[in-house]
């Protein structure tokens, strides 16, 4: 029903513009196929490519010449931050703007740990700014290893959640409070959740 809506919204669009002689449906229809065509030379000419990286990358150089500014404009500025650090690397990567290696993604990792680490230790302006860029260098990390840091934060959200409710319910059973309670106290149970002597989840 949903995509019947969707449809119905496209041809009302479609028939104001032609009837103020803009464009009508089949001059949409058609742009579309030929743009997908002429995308996609792989499947309707004759360029061969090897595997996946390589049709992104000519998808990528294929629209800087049909007359993209930039290889990111097509990056939405609504995303959240890590999902658009993570399309900025795609797309960069499409063009060639990539590492070779992952063990050299991991030493910027700890370039930019290192150069964080000195602004904070002086309580400097620019802490956020290199917060930022630790951040960006793991994605990129994440990104060369196949994981998706999306995923992997909420996993560990879930992971906290379990053992920070197991604190709660074992030390209340024993009539304490967590205000109360020292962090020494409170780690003894920490523990014990890490050790697997829980049966929560979230």
């Amino acid at each position: 029903m949903e995509i019947g809506d969707i449809l119905l919204h496209m041809v009302v669009y479609a028939k104001i513009a032609s009837e103020t002689g803009l464009f009508d449906i089949a001059d949409s229809l058609n742009g579309i196929c030929e743009k997908l065509i002429s995308r996609h030379p792989h499947i309707y000419g004759d360029v061969k490519v090897k595997d996946e990286e390589e049709v992104k990358s000519n998808w990528e150089k294929l629209k800087l010449k049909e007359g993209k500014v930039s290889v990111l404009s097509g990056v939405p500025v609504s995303l959240p931050a890590m999902v658009k650090a993570q399309r900025i690397q795609d797309k960069a990567r499409g063009v060639g703007f990539d590492w070779e290696h992952a063990h050299q993604v991991w030493d910027k990792v700890q370039e930019e740990l290192e150069e964080f680490k000195t602004e904070a230790d002086q309580d400097s302006d620019k802490m956020e700014e290199e917060f930022g860029d630790v951040m960006f260098a793991l994605i990129n990390y994440a990104r060369f290893k196949g994981i998706n840091p999306e995923d992997a934060l909420e996993k560990t959200n879930r992971k906290f959640i379990r053992r920070f409710q197991f604190l709660e319910t074992e030390s209340a059973k024993e009539g304490k409070k967590l205000g109360d309670m020292s962090l020494d106290e409170m780690d003894v149970y920490w523990e014990k959740a890490k050790k697997g002597i829980m049966n929560y989840e979230v």
